[in-house]
């Protein structure tokens, strides 16, 4: 089995969970950032990592994500939310429609701290709509300590069980 793990990341957050996840497949496995990613018609399993930005995965991964078809894929995110929350299921739901046309073998996302420039931007451009609650502060507090080693293992470890269906 030759296998492609391919990324987009913009503070970092996504691109360690995609070295994790590497750690996950059987050699040959090519990890490479989205800008870089090869063609993959050679490739028997695409693992494809995105950043949520407005609920979806962020334009760069689901630019490539939409070119991909007919391949068996899994999916790994990060995102500032609970990875457990209603928004985090949404946010896999929508990725997962990007992926029509292939057979999603699994889809993992974990928390990651959010770039200070964006919540920036949200208190000047969406103050109203996403307010600095006591709820939304917590929530960025715990974000930061993300990805960590225990989502690294549950990546792997999940990875691992899909790789064997």
């Amino acid at each position: 089995m030759k296998s492609l793990i391919v990324y987009s990341s913009r503070t970092g957050n996504t691109r360690a969970v995609a070295e994790a996840v590497k750690e996950a497949f059987p050699e040959p496995c090519t990890l490479a950032p989205v800008e870089e990613a090869p063609a993959v018609d050679d490739y028997d399993v695409i693992a494809i990592g995105y950043w949520v930005d407005k609920g979806m995965p962020d334009a760069r991964a689901k630019a490539f994500m939409e070119k991909i078809k007919g391949k068996k894929v899994g999916l790994f995110g990060t995102l500032g939310a609970y990875p457990d929350s209603e928004h985090a299921n949404d946010c896999r739901a929508k990725a997962e429609a990007l992926m029509e046309g292939n057979e999603v073998i699994g889809q993992f996302l974990c928390q990651g701290r959010v770039d200070p420039k964006v919540l920036e931007m949200m208190a000047k451009v969406a103050s109203d709509h996403h307010p600095m609650t006591d709820e939304r502060k917590a929530r960025i507090e715990e974000a930061k300590k993300h990805p960590n080693k225990e989502d690294f293992e549950q990546a792997k470890a999940f990875f691992r069980e899909c790789l064997k269906r």
